[in-house]
């Protein structure tokens, strides 16, 4: 597996969990975290016995945000991962969630600062779970700066719009259960237990059929910004040939059997 001195990669089963390391930080975005990122989303894609993956922060923070200290010149760690950025100059925003989807199911796992970058990069997960004492924001406007990691794009898609506006106009933090009731994280659950209940749910994911949940989440977002009509065509399509898979013939025989079923992407 991959990684580097900023981002950790192992395996939990057929889960994949990524986490940022760079606690001394609170996990602020660096060159190194981002190369590990970009590069875990493609070996948790490529890798078929992963049916799942885990994004969580390592010391009690998800993520700060982009290192402001490096912004303002003082240096950003890992230069020498700078090449791999000239090879790819969207590297970063892939890393970030923000121009790559991977094909997986992606559970986040926050505990602590989850603001600014974080939770833009958190805008890419698809279910979220986070400790009580967790706090989230798009602080941008504070600074002087724009929240380019997509959130004036995709926040007003995932919360109600005055929320999305209050939160991208004020620049204030919202507590875990505050972000819970505007619809931006899922669960709420006792500090340090948000990896553990990331992974109960991975594990829910990781026993369903893998090309069916993969063909779920990608009609999910291709029907999103759909007409109603469009999008029914459209789940057709994506859908219907998951019917014929040994897989859907193997779930309603292990139903039948009264057994777990035995996946096998066929």
């Amino acid at each position: 597996m991959g990684g580097t001195e900023h981002l950790t990669v192992q395996r939990e089963g057929a889960t994949l969990v990524l986490t940022l390391n760079r606690p001394e930080a609170k996990n602020a975005l660096s060159l190194p975290m981002l190369v590990g990122l970009h590069d875990g989303w493609l070996e948790a894609d490529a890798d078929d016995s992963v049916r799942s993956i885990v994004l969580t922060g390592a010391g009690g923070s998800f993520c700060s945000g982009m290192d402001l200290k490096a912004l303002a010149g003082a240096g950003m760690a890992g230069e020498e991962y700078r090449d791999r950025l000239k090879a790819d100059p969207d590297l970063h925003w892939k890393a970030m969630l923000r121009h790559h989807r991977p094909r997986k199911p992606v559970i986040a796992a926050v505990e602590g600062d989850c603001v600014a970058g974080g939770t833009e990069m958190l805008q890419g997960t698809d279910i979220r779970v986070a400790g009580e004492s967790a706090t989230f924001g798009l602080f941008e406007v504070k600074r002087g700066l724009f929240p380019i990691g997509g959130s004036t794009v995709r926040l007003q898609r995932q919360i109600p719009r005055t929320h999305a506006l209050e939160m991208l106009l004020t620049g204030r933090s919202y507590n875990a259960p505050e972000a819970a009731a505007i619809g931006l994280i899922g669960h709420v659950v006792p500090d340090g237990t948000a990896l553990t209940k990331a992974l109960e749910i991975a594990e829910r994911v990781n026993s369903c059929g893998p090309l069916a949940v993969e063909a779920v989440k990608a009609s999910v977002y291709e029907t999103a910004e759909m007409t109603e009509a469009d999008g029914l065509a459209a789940e057709l399509t994506r859908g219907w040939p998951v019917f014929g898979t040994a897989d859907a013939k193997e779930g309603a025989r292990a139903f039948a059997e009264k057994r777990p079923p035995v996946y096998k992407r066929a």
